[in-house]
């Protein structure tokens, strides 16, 4: 039995609450995640049977934990017979819930089953190909700007794009059609259309619409706060029978209506479901008083929002410190001799510090003066583990296996390692392609296209066709019996196209080559772990494919693995915590952005400040400065407005500071005796050539 003692009153009341729509109003730091997985667990326990749950989020890491979680509060479930699985609730992002759904049924769509899904990198490149056979000459599109205004435009319709730059929006219109017909082209689809085509799915096929609905009895939504115009749509079509829709989520800490999300989903909740009942989570179990009222008083001037006024039980903690500085140097220099003084006079691990700011463009001068002090530090949002060259040759090689009119993929490796298909030749049979309407494969075994090449292409050609054949025949053919029967078959078939002698050619370096040979080699070990067991070696594979590219949230560096400064953008901190955190830049132009006000976004900007405040547990420090470099000269700089809404008896000016027991000013010397004193020494501080001093 659950113990719901261990739950405050409004949790409870929220766990409770089983049926009919209801509205979580969760306050940053008042533990939702523990309430959504009490829910789930009591809804299981009072009867509802696993199959009809339905959890939904938008992180593949979010979704984990929360099936972590609810297998922790259910009791092990026996098992039916040897061979059928225990029935389990549904807990996945949009992406994977759209994905399931899509397998079973998109054959109606005129789709065929083993579609293959495009990340961004491959949505990029499919645009990049359209632009320049639709781009006039000597005009430049950033392919970037196009893809980002299609996905919103498609997700959220004309208002969400109404800002965009004219010219960006009418090369986008011009690209949208093509964009489509080239993925529907390859059996391909990406993530927006993910949700578009399973809403597709719902209106022309009711049938499969009513088949979801009965599965899926009782839906839960996370961060409501974050959906788009499809993604309500969505669940307003599986919940508008059954009413049983429990959304959990915080109007303060709506923060992407860049990328689409519409913070109306919440606000206007009862247009929708008028019977919806309202449960506000107040107490906030991370951070101090002091940093909750300066929260409360800056939030309270955003005047379309739900009400709620965070609390807590730790202290009021330390007053909240602001720096003026005269630029960014100095700004640098003093956080880093902050933490610094802190790690060698109170202990404090470098893991217990946060430096935030507004744009990706503030870590330089950061990123300097740490590396000059030898302090290690983690800049979140660095190179995905799934970006890197080898692991996107090795993904692009297993999708062409599966689906060798996959264009994106097949271009990528058609010439890596080298076999004959030059740049010239790939392009002269993209054009061909695109004449005869058909994918480059289907081109690349047209004899005409074939008889068009000289003879030692036209044999490259036709190699690389057999190739391709022969290696999806031996896929298919691999026996299931075999203990690890994909990390096998890949880990030969690489070897016979001369892949790994190639990344060891490529790279400047023995140490550089090994490296990326090392990342490949453990790619492919996780092959038959990450694909489960069930199914022929296909089908496994294809479940690999998928669950990478639906993980986008996956990074390499995204967690740190070991004591380490966190160096991390406001947009990124979301649900994450820490001691100390420093929030540096707030001026104008910065925060709120230069372009809020004639976007209409200045209450978004004030909710970015709140989610920054909120991040910190036990002190936090804000500061600004009074000139800042832009495009290399000084430029003057002002103080964010948002800095006038924290309550005066809550902060304190970094001047007024009692004077700390040994003078910052004494630098280098102090810290060293310290060091020497304490043991420990200073930490391996990297050579600016070698980037970021990153954990791991």
């Amino acid at each position: 039995m659950l113990d719901l003692r261990t739950l405050n009153p409004q949790q409870c009341e929220a766990v409770k609450t089983l049926h009919g729509p209801v509205l979580i109003l969760a306050g940053a730091g008042t533990g939702k995640t523990r309430v959504i997985t009490f829910r789930i667990a009591h809804l299981i326990e009072q009867g509802v049977p696993p199959g009809n749950v339905l959890g939904v989020t938008f992180t593949n890491k979010a979704a984990r934990e929360m099936q972590e979680r609810v297998r922790q509060l259910l009791p092990r479930p026996a098992r039916k017979t040897e061979d059928a699985k225990p029935e389990r609730p549904t807990l996945c992002t949009f992406h994977s819930l759209c994905v399931r759904i899509l397998r079973q049924h998109i054959e109606r769509l005129g789709y065929k089953r083993n579609f293959v899904i495009y990340d961004e990198s491959e949505q990029l490149s499919a645009v990049r190909k359209i632009l320049s056979h639709v781009s006039a000459k000597g005009e430049k599109a950033d392919p970037q700007a196009i893809l980002s205004l299609l996905s919103r435009f498609r997700n959220s319709g004309e208002r969400a794009v109404a800002f965009a730059d004219p010219s960006v929006r009418a090369m986008a219109e011009h690209v949208a059609s093509r964009y489509e017909s080239a993925l529907r082209a390859c059996n391909a689809v990406d993530f927006d259309d993910l949700i578009l085509l399973t809403l597709r799915l719902f209106r022309e096929h009711p049938d499969a619409l009513e088949t979801c609905r009965a599965k899926y009895r009782y839906v839960m939504v996370d961060e409501y706060q974050d959906t788009n115009a499809a993604q309500f749509e969505l669940v307003h079509a599986l919940t508008r029978e059954h009413r049983n829709l429990c959304v959990v989520g915080d109007d303060d800490q709506s923060i992407y209506g860049w990328r689409g999300a519409e913070i109306a989903n919440l606000l206007d909740m009862e247009k929708h479901y008028p019977e919806v009942k309202v449960i506000k989570l107040e107490q906030n179990y991370r951070s101090t008083t002091t940093i909750l009222n300066a929260a409360n008083a800056v939030i309270k001037n955003n005047t379309r929002r739900r009400g709620k006024q965070l609390w807590s039980q730790k202290g009021a903690g330390p007053k909240i410190t602001l720096f003026t500085f005269q630029d960014e140097e100095e700004e640098a220099r003093t956080v880093v001799e902050e933490i610094e003084t802190a790690r060698l006079t109170r202990r404090a691990p470098w893991s217990d510090y946060a430096v935030l700011f507004r744009t990706n463009g503030q870590s330089r001068p950061l990123e300097t003066e740490l590396r000059k002090k030898g302090v290690r530090y983690h800049l979140v949002g660095g190179q995905s583990f799934f970006d890197r060259r080898e692991v996107r040759d090795f993904l692009a090689y297993l999708k062409v296996m599966l689906n060798p009119h996959d264009d994106i993929s097949l271009l990528r490796i058609a010439n890596v390692p080298a076999r004959g298909l030059s740049d010239v030749t790939m392009q002269r049979l993209l054009a061909a392609s695109q004449e005869r309407k058909c994918s480059v494969f289907a081109a690349m075994k047209n004899p005409v296209v074939q008889a068009s090449f000289l003879a030692r292409t036209r044999g490259s050609i036709e190699a690389f066709v057999a190739w391709l054949e022969h290696s999806a025949r031996k896929l298919h053919q691999e026996s299931a019996g075999q203990v690890n029967p994909l990390a096998s078959w890949a880990d030969g078939f690489l070897g016979q196209t001369g892949y790994f002698e190639e990344l060891r050619r490529s790279e400047k370096t023995p140490e550089a080559g090994e490296n990326r040979l090392r990342n490949l080699k453990e790619l492919v070990a996780s092959l038959d772990r990450d694909a489960g067991p069930g199914g022929t070696p296909a089908e496994r594979l294809d479940r690999f494919l998928e669950e990478v590219t639906l993980d986008s949230d996956r990074e390499a560096e995204d967690e740190p693995k070991g004591d380490a400064v966190t160096l991390i953008t406001m947009h990124s901190c979301k649900g994450l915590e820490y001691p100390h955190v420093f929030i540096v830049g707030l001026e104008e132009g910065l925060l709120p952005h230069a372009r809020s006000k004639s976007e209409g976004t200045l209450d978004e900007e004030r909710r970015l400040f709140y989610v920054a405040i909120t991040r910190a547990q036990l002190s936090l420090k804000l500061s600004h400065c009074a000139a800042r470099r832009k495009y290399g000269q000084l430029a003057p700089c002002h103080p964010s407005s948002f800095l006038k809404e924290l309550p005066e008896e809550l902060v304190e000016r970094a001047d007024d500071r009692p004077s700390e027991p040994v003078s910052v000013e004494a630098g280098k010397d102090w810290f060293a005796a310290m060091r020497a004193k304490l043991g420990t020494p200073a930490a391996p501080g990297p050579q600016p050539s070698t980037g970021p001093a990153k954990v791991g």
